[in-house]
């Protein structure tokens, strides 16, 4: 029963991780501020775009940046790079998970290699986490300085600059990668030990049977 709740535990975190990473990297809102203090707009900053919505009327434009072949900021350029590679790995250890979990008919009668799997998810899903939590972090903390630059320099005041739902999003599902790796890690360190004392204990029960019969073939 632990094992299994594990698993689904595991499969739920996998998927909720993977997911914020993907969204977060291909959404428009890592960074948020109000275009003047009246708030009459506001302006969010993608990874590929940036858009901006009028507060009365709700309406939306977005402006695509350059081709991904033009001079970027190393900011941006360095979090796409992050951000992609915590995607592939993400969806690499969520498909891994998804081989190894007990309900799935692959590999049906290899309990050890199933196990083998989880924890190559695991570790899988722990080296996404790396490059996610790194762009998210690095892009939030270049937001942060730069507005604190701002009010340091005492320019454009009316702007205020934050983080957008798009950072959250990869850092909750960086650590969100962090912590299903470790619990699928874990699991099975756990479980391994206990399935080698099954398999022990079949192994003796199997031979003092074969002994039974032996000696009652004697007799």
């Amino acid at each position: 029963i632990l094992r299994t709740l594990s698993q689904y535990v595991g499969f739920c975190l996998a998927f909720v991780s993977a997911g914020f990473l993907i969204v977060a990297t291909w959404t428009d809102c890592w960074m948020e501020n109000a275009d003047d203090s009246l708030e009459v707009s506001t302006k969010c900053r993608g990874l590929w775009w940036e858009c901006v919505t009028n507060v009365f009327d709700g309406i939306t434009t977005c402006d695509e940046y350059d081709s991904i072949y033009a001079e970027h900021p190393v900011k941006l350029v360095a979090t796409r790079g992050f951000m992609i590679t915590a995607d592939i790995l993400a969806g690499f250890g969520f498909i891994f998970l998804l081989l190894g979990l007990d309900c799935v008919k692959f590999l049906t009668d290899e309990s050890q290699i199933k196990l083998k799997i989880c924890y190559i998810a695991g570790v899988t899903l722990i080296l996404g986490g790396i490059p996610g939590i790194i762009g998210s972090v690095w892009y939030a903390i270049d937001v942060y300085v730069e507005r604190s630059s701002l009010v340091i320099h005492n320019v454009f005041l009316g702007i205020q600059y934050k983080f957008g739902w798009s950072c959250w999003l990869g850092m909750v599902g960086s650590l969100g990668c962090f912590l299903c790796g470790a619990l699928l890690i874990s699991c099975h360190y756990l479980f391994q030990g206990e399935q080698k004392k099954l398999n022990s204990h079949t192994f003796f029960s199997v031979l003092n049977g074969r002994h039974y019969f032996v000696l009652m073939a004697l007799y």
